[in-house]
């Protein structure tokens, strides 16, 4: 048996969650609305204040996908209770982030500013050199903060570029003169 997909989650109060055919689960509560189609296979109950996961069989794919669904609608849940965010850190002499209404100007050390505007649900934050992108959805929150990343990933040699601020980078050694 899975040991996370057994796991029962806790539904907090102010929390809906409603399971429709095909497995549509909608999950409401004070930060918003979150709506995902989730495998068919599996079988996902309310039980009072909690949601169950259970899996008809222990094939493979089923038994793979039965951790997957448990964590997804755990993820959904604390999403609209407390939301979620990364923090990102802008490193470099002349490198800043800065933010115009819904539009994001990085100046990444390019002959041009590089300008990236908000998806639709997620806020981005700027004080000083870190950027926070925040919002309800896990998987938005992180693709998008990775978007951000890869204008400038962080170089081995002096740091520079846009890291997580969670992020160790392991530091290479320049080159050394003619002995």
């Amino acid at each position: 048996m899975s040991r996370i997909g057994k796991m029962p989650i806790a539904v907090p109060a102010g929390v809906t969650v409603e399971i429709a055919e095909n497995n549509k689960v909608t999950v409401k509560g004070p930060k918003g609305t979150l709506e995902r189609v989730l495998p068919a296979e599996l079988e996902i109950k309310q039980e009072g204040a909690e949601v169950v996961v259970s899996r008809p069989n222990d094939l493979k794919r089923i038994k793979a996908l039965h951790g997957l669904t448990r964590t997804l609608i755990h993820n959904m849940v604390i999403g609209v209770t407390d939301g979620y965010e990364k923090k990102l850190e802008v490193n470099g002499v002349g490198y800043r982030a800065a933010k115009q209404g819904k539009v994001l100007n990085l100046s990444l050390g390019y002959s041009h500013p590089v300008e990236m505007t908000d998806p639709e649900g997620i806020e981005t934050v700027v004080e000083g050199n870190v950027i926070t992108v925040k919002g309800i959805d896990k998987e938005k929150v992180g693709q998008y903060a990775a978007e951000i990343r890869t204008k400038r990933p962080p170089e081995p040699y002096k740091g520079k570029g846009i890291k997580y601020a969670d992020e160790v980078i392991r530091r290479k050694v320049g080159k050394t003169g003619k002995k």
